[in-house]
């Protein structure tokens, strides 16, 4: 089970040890988190939540190798991320990470299936190989029939089952959630959240989601409230 606080040594898939953000704005020091300490096993579903400015989203992009802590080690896969240097850390990000953001960010002239292509093409795979890969990404997320289809051709739903499919195309260790029903109605997010927990259930993928709505972090198995840059 996901847990925080531990400083010992962990054989967990995610695992931060002191982790620190800092930023520095003009002759001010902004401490964004203060030594984080976290540990997600395999298979989980963590839900992080929190006021605005409370550090989600920094924590995420941490975990994710978009950026780099001030202080502190993260280990993934028992990769110690902190030590890549960064190209080998964009190869890593390939490899390990599928992301979905609250809006989308699909190319809007780019068809259903070019979009989930993408993050495939950083991989040395043939021509055939991807397209097997996007028409199965399409079918688990229930869009086989509108691979075709451009995002304005698209309900606000799809558009985001479309991005969880690129973000699980490449067979990711883990999907990184950053508020994913955040601009969807009830319905369409209530969809989402079942999509995500049928990803966990059945394909035992690790999520970690940053979330306002206590209705979709009570889909999660374990949630954690980030405040002033704490964790608990």
């Amino acid at each position: 089970m996901a847990r925080v606080g531990s400083t010992a040594p962990s054989e967990a898939l995610i695992c931060l040890r002191g982790v620190a953000k800092g930023y520095r704005r003009g002759s001010e020091d902004l401490h964004v988190l203060t030594d984080v300490n976290l540990d997600v096993e395999s298979g989980e579903f963590v839900a992080l939540m929190g006021p605005s400015g409370s550090g989600k989203s920094t924590l995420l992009n941490l975990i994710g190798g978009l950026d780099v802590p001030s202080a502190g080690t993260i280990r993934v896969a028992g990769d110690a991320i902190t030590a890549l240097s960064r190209a080998r850390l964009t190869a890593w990000r390939a490899r390990h990470v599928g992301f979905v953001f609250q809006m989308y960010n699909l190319i809007p002239v780019l068809s259903a299936f070019r979009n989930v292509e993408l993050p495939l093409l950083l991989l040395p795979l043939s021509k055939a190989e991807r397209r097997e890969r996007v028409a199965t990404a399409l079918r688990v997320v229930g869009l086989a029939d509108r691979m075709d289809h451009k995002p304005r051709e698209l309900s606000g739903g799809q558009q985001q089952r479309v991005a969880i499919a690129r973000a699980i195309v490449a067979d990711p260790t883990f999907l990184l959630c950053d508020e994913p029903t955040g601009d969807l109605d009830r319905h369409s997010a209530d969809e989402i959240l079942e999509m995500l927990h049928h990803l966990v259930a059945e394909f035992g993928k690790t999520v970690l989601m940053v979330t306002h709505d206590p209705r979709a972090a009570a889909r999660a198995q374990v949630t954690f409230h980030l405040d002033k840059g704490e964790l608990s």
